[in-house]
């Protein structure tokens, strides 16, 4: 997926320390304290690591995994607690190898991950978090290149291209192009391109509003925007930036 370079924030608010970073193939947050997020589903691995406490994501009927840190993957519906500090590391879906369900790291493997990242603030090492994390869940194959192109094409900030025009760009027929990319990555391109948009949009948070922040990255509007972070993410930009206010997941 394409991004900026690598893009950053920290926010010291109610007692709380924000830590936002962005880069080519991994986005992290960071948060000083517990935290809980309704049901939501994200088109990308998703790593939370405690730091000091535990993980519980909740999915399907009624099922729980417990653990110093938890890797779900792409498009799981679920439910996520930390009970401490923690970071959240997202990857592209096709950085890792495939998997169905969520996977424990152990105390070890979680302080080994946070240890490549070296620090959860502005100038942590997203690409040797990302290495770490390939190393212990396994790699995820090379995209074919007209799946590449098409990815990179949808998700460029600021792109208005459509998916017709980006299959006759790689020689393929709109539908042949939206079944190679399902086959490939798991996740459609209409998905992949608001996920990306919604990256776009917190790397201008806190500086701009909300308002601000959806049009910069492609938005309708900022309930387009709020709608997208509360289905993508399980919350929405007022709940990330005031963790605790009422109504907010604590």
């Amino acid at each position: 997926m394409t991004v900026p370079p690598t893009r950053a924030w920290t926010l010291e608010r109610n007692d709380r320390r924000l830590h936002f970073a962005s880069g080519p193939a991994v986005t992290m947050f960071a948060e000083s304290g517990a935290f809980r997020v309704r049901p939501h589903r994200h088109p990308a691995w998703k790593i939370v690591l405690a730091l000091g406490g535990g993980v519980e994501v909740g999915y399907g009927d009624s099922r729980a995994v417990t653990a110093a840190g938890v890797i779900v993957p792409p498009q799981l519906a679920h439910t996520c607690a930390v009970s401490s500090a923690y970071v959240a590391l997202f990857l592209d879906p096709w950085e890792l190898a495939p998997g169905t369900g969520p996977v424990r790291l152990d105390e070890t493997a979680t302080l080994r991950v946070f240890a490549a990242l070296d620090h959860p603030g502005p100038g942590a090492d997203l690409d040797a978090a990302r290495a770490e994390l390939a190393t212990r869940a396994g790699a995820g194959a090379p995209l074919d290149s007209r799946v590449a192109h098409a990815v990179r094409e949808i998700t460029r900030p600021g792109s208005t291209a459509t998916i017709g025009a980006v299959a006759a760009q790689v020689g393929l027929s709109q539908p042949r192009l939206r079944t190679l990319v399902r086959d490939w990555v798991g996740i459609p391109l209409p998905r992949l391109r608001l996920w990306a948009m919604l990256r776009t949009a917190m790397t201008e948070l806190p500086a701009e509003s909300a308002a601000a922040a959806a049009a910069f990255a492609g938005f309708a509007d900022q309930p387009h925007l709020t709608r997208t972070a509360r289905t993508l993410a399980g919350r929405t930009p007022s709940e990330i930036l005031h963790p605790g206010a009422s109504g907010a997941p604590a």
